[in-house]
């Protein structure tokens, strides 16, 4: 070989090493640039387009954006409207009359002579002292003449020498798990409020009495829910003995049943004792074990969830993946409120032919999603992929909202009422046993029901305490 065709030979081999070298290179930036987009997408993640709650949005929470666009509507009480003010009761507790204690023109003493000529209502509502009344009941022998002494039964409530009554226990219960108190803060309220404080094993003991009378209560509650024609369900994760468990709620209008169980699957599902036996129109995230439910007449997936993800899509997208994002939001936002204008109108369906353009544009738009990522090439095209291919996989579910006024477009019911859950978890900690989280859902099932149905919570819970809870009729 000369020594030119040496020296091509070198350089042949240079190149081909430069050329691998550049391709891992290429790879490696092609790597880093997917990164750099999904660390971008993270921070730009919030409640607004993501299953964030909102409280991860901190100090930085997003503007608000509705995607329902303006309604025209400017802020404040619409003009009109009446108003709401205090009103002066007919029926004061007690009147109390300020005479001047002098005249304003001579200074003579008007405190007890001087004609009334006008006088000027104002009214104070306020709470007086309340203080805890002890009521002694005395169990009276009485010797008959034949010589026998009978003793009178102590009356209900009365079974120890000492105890509290049900309103005391009751107001207790309420303010741990109605307003979320710790035992011992709940102990420390009632204290300060009514000047007597149970201890904490004592209250702790008056809510696991109060739960187990509430068998019957929560029975009915379950048949209700069973039986409804659409129900939302929904889960979250809850702190117990420092582990991970789930929150399961199931809602039918004003009937909600909440359980606890260490797995958030089938398991869980079957333990809760519903969805086994539902038997209507299941609203919920289109999260998959609940396609394991065969009985259902159908599925409804939240309009809202989708929506966050679509919103997702137009603030970390590029060129077509914005357009066919914004047709989507579009079409389902057409939808939703030709949806509720029906509803409302009395009407049995929304327009066939407004119904079906809007769903065309949400068929074009799924289908485009996953042509424009159809290579997912990176972890946000793999995303956007699946979204779009969820939306066009469970059209029905999505869309079943415009096809059947029962269903509603999101399956909020469920979200609003499983957030007592995670409320309870941040004003008090985790619960110390499982025990004590199945005391919390049974209390709360019954009090969100019976809230629901124009009963007070306080007022429930005391008649729990005295054996009479409220019970929903069934059947």
């Amino acid at each position: 070989m000369t020594l030119r065709g040496a020296v091509n030979a070198r350089l042949r081999e240079l190149l081909a090493e430069r050329d691998a070298e550049n391709a891992v290179l290429r790879e490696e930036l092609a790597a880093l640039r997917s990164q750099v987009e999904g660390l971008a997408a993270q921070v730009k993640a919030n409640s607004r387009n993501s299953s964030e709650p909102p409280s991860s949005d901190g100090l930085a929470k997003p503007a608000p954006k509705s995607l329902r666009g303006k309604s025209g509507r400017k802020p404040g009480r619409p003009e009109g409207q009446p108003g709401a003010t205090m009103q002066l009761s007919d029926r004061p507790d007690k009147v109390i009359r300020h005479r001047p204690a002098s005249c304003g023109g001579c200074g003579r003493s008007l405190k007890r002579r001087g004609e009334v000529t006008a006088s000027e209502r104002r009214q104070v509502i306020d709470i007086p002292p309340v203080r805890a009344v002890v009521a002694e009941h005395r169990l009276l022998t009485v010797k008959c003449r034949c010589g026998c002494e009978t003793k009178a039964p102590a009356p209900d409530g009365a079974a120890a020498p000492v105890q509290y009554g049900p309103r005391l226990m009751g107001t207790g219960i309420y303010l741990r798990h109605g307003q979320f108190l710790s035992r011992d803060r709940a102990c420390q309220a009632l204290s300060e409020l009514f000047g007597c404080a149970p201890a904490p094993g004592a209250l702790a003991a008056a809510a696991r009495r109060a739960a187990g009378l509430l068998a019957p209560a929560l029975s009915a509650i379950a048949t209700r829910v069973r039986e409804a024609e659409v129900a939302h369900f929904d889960e979250t994760g809850f702190r117990v003995a420092g582990r991970l468990a789930w929150v399961r709620s199931a809602s039918a209008g004003p009937f909600a049943l909440f359980t606890v169980h260490g797995k958030r699957g089938k398991d869980g599902m079957d333990a809760a004792g519903v969805l086994p036996a539902f038997a209507g129109i299941a609203v919920h995230d289109a999260w998959a074990p609940y396609d394991c439910c065969d009985g259902v007449a159908g599925h409804a997936l939240c309009g809202a969830h989708v929506l966050r993800e679509l919103v997702a899509v137009t603030e970390t997208g590029t060129g077509h993946d914005v357009t066919r994002a914004r047709q989507a939001i579009d079409a389902l936002n057409a939808l939703n409120q030709a949806s509720e204008a029906a509803r409302q109108a009395g009407e049995a369906a929304t327009g066939e032919d407004f119904r079906k353009k809007h769903e065309d544009w949400y068929r074009d738009a799924a289908a485009t999603g996953i042509a424009l990522n159809a290579t997912r090439g990176t972890a946000l095209q793999k995303k956007r992929h699946a979204l779009a291919t969820r939306m066009q996989a469970r059209e029905a579910g999505y869309l079943r909202f415009a096809r059947d006024l029962r269903v509603p477009f999101t399956s909020n019911p469920a979200e609003q009422s499983i957030r007592m859950a995670e409320l309870r978890i941040k004003v008090s900690g985790c619960l110390r046993s499982i025990t004590g989280a199945e005391e919390f859902c049974a209390i709360r099932s019954y009090l969100h029901s019976a809230t629901r149905h124009g009963i007070s919570a306080l007022d429930a819970i005391t008649r729990a305490l005295q054996g009479q809870p409220w019970i929903p009729e069934t059947g």
